[in-house]
């Protein structure tokens, strides 16, 4: 495995670990909006950042 192929495989695991936790949020009866909209904006930049290293793969 290469080290960007390392580097893709941190970020998936974080964008899985960043759903998870809206998804936990969420399901809570007070929860935090700007909390949820925080980690939407963070689960955002990772799936970009894995499309720009995906693409710089092939």
């Amino acid at each position: 495995m290469t080290l960007q192929q390392g580097h893709i495989q941190e970020l998936s695991e974080k964008h899985k670990r960043l759903e998870e936790t809206i998804t936990a949020e969420m399901s809570n009866p007070d929860w935090d909006e700007i909390r949820v909209a925080a980690l939407k904006k963070e689960k955002l930049r990772v799936k970009d950042e894995l499309e720009r290293l995906r693409s710089s793969l092939h």
